[in-house]
């Protein structure tokens, strides 16, 4: 019985120490405090890859910290990145689409965030030459803007991001490579702002990939948004299966 219980114990304590590689790291952006995520993994990859994940218009949230305990798991060096600020996070819809859209219209304060988080993953260990930004919704904006100002990334995936970019802006070559995984009936991009997306993907001579999910809208990894299409964001487990899978192998190819 003592050596049964010691075994458990081991066991236990083995788990916990897996679990224990995620830590709250905070950072400044001027005055304004950061707080992000840092998930290590308890055996890292050779080369040791890191992936900066970039949340949706809620902040760091549930959906954001499974993905990078998932992505640990698979022996990659994460960061969270806190876009809002440790004081300013949002608690409700209203406020959530206030502040993301304050990012949006200020997309080179948007950047900044993205380039401190990104900072923050390699001091935690990440190789800085093997790297990709992935993100959410309003995450996956700034994945694509992570691009399209060639932040030293090997690639950036977006989960039903917001693809629009302000037309007087001078579209520059794109060297990583770009992975977009797009609800088919998403109804928060417009044929015209995709085509437009897609026609900067050929004059920036980006290496890029955009996959449609059938029957899938908006916010369609997150299971907190329900299962009624009808209202825009809604969950489906297929989609989300079938662009994880995408993720990872495409994380196989560029790190």
């Amino acid at each position: 019985m003592k050596t049964k219980f010691l075994m458990l114990t081991v066991i236990l304590l083995s788990t916990f120490t897996v679990f224990s590689q995620s830590k709250a790291v905070e950072y400044k952006d001027g005055s304004q405090l950061l707080s992000g995520i840092s998930v290590k993994p308890s055996k890292a990859l050779k080369n040791n890859p890191g992936i900066l994940i970039l949340p949706a218009w809620m902040g760091i949230d549930d959906h954001a910290k499974d993905s990078a305990n998932r992505l640990a798991e698979s022996g990659y060096t994460i960061f969270v990145a806190d876009i809002y600020g440790a004081d300013q996070r949002p608690t409700n819809y209203n406020e959530a689409g206030a502040k993301a859209g304050y990012f949006k219209k200020n997309i080179k304060e948007y950047q900044t965030r993205i380039q401190l988080a990104l900072d923050q993953l390699v001091k935690q260990g990440a190789n800085p030459d093997d790297i990709v930004i992935m993100g959410y919704c309003f995450g996956g904006t700034g994945a694509v803007e992570a691009a399209r100002v060639n932040m030293k990334v090997k690639g950036i995936v977006s989960f039903h991001g917001g693809l629009g970019r302000d037309e007087a802006r001078t579209i520059n070559p794109i060297a990583s490579k770009v992975l977009v995984l797009h609800g088919a009936d998403d109804p928060y991009e417009s044929k015209e702002e995709i085509e437009k997306f897609q026609n900067e993907m050929r004059t920036a001579k980006a290496d890029w990939q955009m996959v449609y999910y059938a029957n899938a809208v908006h916010s369609f990894t997150d299971k907190n948004a329900g299962n009624d299409n009808s209202k825009g964001a809604a969950y489906n487990e297929k989609a989300e299966k079938r662009s994880w899978e995408a993720m990872l192998n495409f994380l196989k190819e560029v790190l």
